[in-house]
């Protein structure tokens, strides 16, 4: 019996990874992410799909910068996307430069949605170092920005290393299931990455799919705003 269990959980394993994604009901706004691997994209094509938001990769530790961000980045904007760009962070290299990596290359205005922290690897570094590194890189890029960052991990990844920790930011969870993710600490989420083997028009290959938990509305009031003038009497 036991042979059998791990046979099923191996199979069940191999089915999620090579299974189509298929969108994912109950939710009023949905999104996909990109990068460099989906080649040059349709934007066009992509915006006329139910697609409301895209987070693109913008930068990754203290030098590497997607090739195709530029593009996608004028693109999503020209279609009318909501868009939003992210850091893939390395925790065994210094944050300071890192952020600067990212702000010199990510070019972000008012209706975009916040920057988003990739957290996935450890890369080596201990949990403290890890904390320490995002702690850093989320203040340094706030106030750059003025808006908080977007924290990104998947589910087993935020359980284990950062539950109980940067409670006051957004978070976008990678959990590939029909379920929805469920926190140790028991807070809300923001973003679900509930698939990575998406089909769109537009794009070549597979793209991950996203939802957001809330409105439209609720989306539009996440984005970056202009800071607020006090009128002087």
């Amino acid at each position: 019996m036991r042979y059998l269990f791990w046979i099923i959980v191996l199979v069940a394993v191999v089915f999620a990874c090579t299974h189509q994604t298929v969108r994912v009901e109950g939710f009023e706004v949905h999104g996909i992410d990109v990068s460099h691997h989906q080649s040059r994209i349709n934007w066009d094509s992509v915006a006329m799909q139910k697609v409301h938001f895209a987070f693109v990769k913008a930068s990754e530790g203290v030098t590497l910068n997607d090739s195709l961000y530029c593009f996608n980045w004028e693109e999503m904007k020209r279609v009318g996307i909501r868009r939003g760009a992210y850091h893939f962070f390395r925790p065994n290299l210094p944050a300071e430069i890192q952020a600067e990596n990212f702000a010199s290359h990510a070019e972000m205005a008012y209706g975009d949605l916040p920057p988003v922290l990739d957290v996935e690897v450890l890369d080596g570094a201990s949990k403290v170092q890890l904390i320490t590194g995002i702690r850093t890189w989320l203040y340094l890029i706030e106030i750059r920005y003025g808006a908080k960052p977007i924290l990104y991990t998947n589910l087993k990844f935020y359980n284990r290393y950062l539950a109980g920790h940067f409670d006051g930011y957004p978070l976008w969870i990678a959990r590939y299931n029909s379920r929805e993710p469920r926190l140790a600490c028991g807070r809300d989420w923001q973003f679900w990455q509930y698939g990575n083997r998406g089909k769109l028009n537009g794009i070549a290959g597979h793209v991950d799919f996203n939802v957001f938990n809330g409105s439209l509305d609720d989306l539009e009031s996440l984005c970056m705003a202009p800071p607020v003038i006090l009128s002087q009497r």
